[in-house]
């Protein structure tokens, strides 16, 4: 099994300072931030020099004594007061390199051995149009969702849709006031409703904001709105199969939307999914004393003594028996925990909504729903325009998720004629190359930093072909793929990527570090460490491949060394972008 650089390193080290009875816990490599003076650095003997009873340069030295007879490094020095530098050999590299390539798994460790992990992401409402408010949690909640199967876990993403609720009942009591005449709203007619809505999807998106402002306008609207979302939730039979066509209708749309972006749902259950779960939950909670009675209201006191800012009571129901966002996230809890066995919970949602996550898991803990299931909440940033407020159109509505993918699949195909990037290829094999990059571009620009901050939406940038970008890593894959076509064309046979240069050792370096990397995104939750590890390794390939002939080297034994070195790095940098969730055109 391959075995990470920094792992094999440590483990030297450890034998060296057991060798000089220092403590084994000080013998710890990291990466040298000078790479003109070695690969890695030890520090621990600034430390261990404390307990020696010697100065650190001592230390070091007897250290780097040790550490100079083993065949696995090239090159030991002391610098400084007691730092030990360690050039990596050759042949270790190669070694390394060929495990790697031959590796089915990359080097990614097992960490879920088979566990569940429920994602809940996406969060789309019923009779809405996905805006540019769910990119973030479908393109994240994606990412993690194949860098947690990457790393052995069970993973079951649930969409969790908001499909029960005010918004409903504005939409039926809007049809109701439109067309009074409909069969649902006739119980005489049970048995004769239609499986088709009664509007069409463009209606429908037209619908609700109509039917939302009407109400907040009109209070007699709202009172009828909250009628009909009452009866529904009490099961009225007219008005649920009403809204099981609108259900459907929508879903169908946001399904579209999922498939462009690449997003997969094994579970599309709603907040409807929970209802039939509530009663018997909240009439636990009462009767064990966790729920209780607050000005009508049923909550769960959830603060701590240790608090450092003010945490509010979980509202449970309001006075009127309603039941919230909360009451649905807590009942969902219960068949994740019991049926799915989910060992952990991920909730991929606005960084805004912290608290509510918090109340949430204190909750679910006090009534002891999940003693043994970690919750976590994956928070983001917003997307911003270019004046760095949340995104809107032009007109300053929310910007259709739909509408932003199209701005940047264009923007990509803008820039691919003008750099003359695929001019050889057909117009329908150009269209989908445009559609690869564009999505790609979106997602990178997404993905890329830390996820807890905001970014700005710029198409035009993030479809550009040089500098920290979706398709400068796209090209680099397509880049190496033709150099292997050509050579496969050639009967090039490949061997064992030797280093002989620096840029071949930096690319070797740099894949080596892929588990590492890997491992870090998916301990953070933070795709952000994958998309700045791949985006370093691109660069990498493109200093060894200015500096370092592959087809054209001179000698067999360099071309067959680089070529592996090319296959290594494409596996390394395609797998990367894979668990992105980002494609890679065949050409472009």
């Amino acid at each position: 099994m391959f075995q990470a650089i920094p792992a094999r390193i440590d483990a030297i080290l450890r034998d060296a300072f057991l060798a000089l009875d220092l403590p084994a816990e000080q013998a710890r490599a990291v990466r040298c931030a000078r790479p003109e003076l070695a690969d890695f650095q030890c520090n621990g003997a600034m430390s261990a020099a404390k307990s020696s009873g010697r100065t650190p340069r001592e230390v070091a030295d007897a250290a780097a004594a040790q550490l100079a007879r083993r065949p696995e490094f090239a090159e030991v020095a002391v610098a400084g007061p007691g730092f030990i530098n360690l050039r990596l050999a050759a042949a270790l590299l190669a070694k390394a390199a060929t495990e790697l390539l031959t590796d089915a798994r990359m080097g990614i460790a097992d960490e879920g051995c088979g566990r569940v992990a429920v994602i809940d992401f996406g969060g789309p409402n019923v009779a809405k149009p996905l805006h540019v408010g769910h990119l973030r949690s479908l393109v994240l909640g994606e990412s993690l969702r194949r860098l947690l199967q990457a790393r052995g876990w069970r993973v079951i993403a649930d969409a969790h849709l908001g499909d029960w609720g005010l918004q409903m009942g504005m939409l039926t009591s809007a049809l109701r006031e439109r067309d009074p005449g409909l069969p649902w709203f006739h119980p005489n007619d049970a048995g004769k409703w239609p499986d088709a809505p009664p509007v069409s999807l463009d209606e429908l998106e037209r619908l609700y904001p109509q039917a939302a402002q009407a109400c907040r306008d009109d209070p007699a609207r709202m009172a009828r709105a909250r009628a009909d979302t009452a009866a529904l939730q009490r099961g009225d039979a007219g008005l649920l199969a009403l809204w099981r066509t609108l259900r459907e209708l929508s879903l169908q749309a946001q399904q579209r939307d999922f498939a462009a972006l690449g997003v997969q749902f094994d579970l599309l259950l709603g907040e409807s999914d929970a209802q039939s779960i509530m009663p018997a939950m909240i009439d636990d909670l009462r009767a064990r004393g966790i729920a209780q009675a607050s000005d009508g209201a049923l909550v769960i006191t959830v603060a701590q003594p240790e608090d450092r800012h003010p945490v509010p009571p979980l509202l449970l129901s309001k006075q009127d028996g309603a039941a919230l966002y909360a009451t649905t996230d807590l009942a969902t809890l219960i068949p994740r925990v019991t049926q799915m066995r989910a060992a952990r919970i991920l909730y991929v949602v606005d960084q805004r909504q912290a608290l509510h996550f918090e109340q949430v898991f204190r909750a679910a803990k006090k009534a002891g729903f999940c003693p043994d299931t970690q919750l976590q909440h994956v928070g983001f940033g917003t997307v911003n325009g270019l004046d760095g407020k949340p995104y809107k159109t032009r007109q300053g509505g929310v910007a259709r998720l739909a509408d932003l993918l199209d701005e940047a699949i264009d923007k990509a195909a803008e820039r691919m004629s003008e750099s003359g990037h695929g001019a050889d290829l057909a117009p329908e094999e150009k269209a989908r190359v445009a559609h690869v990059l564009g999505i790609g571009a979106v997602k990178f620009a997404d993905l890329s930093g830390d996820r807890e901050s905001g970014y700005q939406f710029d198409p035009e940038r993030f479809v550009s072909f040089e500098g920290r970008t979706g398709p400068y890593l796209q090209y680099a894959c397509v880049r190496i793929q033709s150099i292997l076509r050509k050579a496969r064309q050639r009967d090039e046979s490949m061997g064992t990527p030797w280093p002989q240069a620096a840029a071949e050792r930096e690319l070797l370096l740099a894949c080596l570090a892929f588990p590492d990397a890997v491992a870090e995104a998916s301990r953070q939750l933070q795709p952000g460490v994958l998309a700045e590890y791949a985006f370093q390794l691109a660069q990498c390939f493109s200093r060894f491949y200015a500096t370092c002939p592959v087809l054209a080297a001179k000698t067999k034994e360099q071309r067959s060394s680089r070529l592996a070195a090319c296959e290594l790095t494409g596996q390394v940098l395609a797998r990367a972008l894979q668990w992105l969730g980002i494609d890679v055109p065949e050409r472009m």
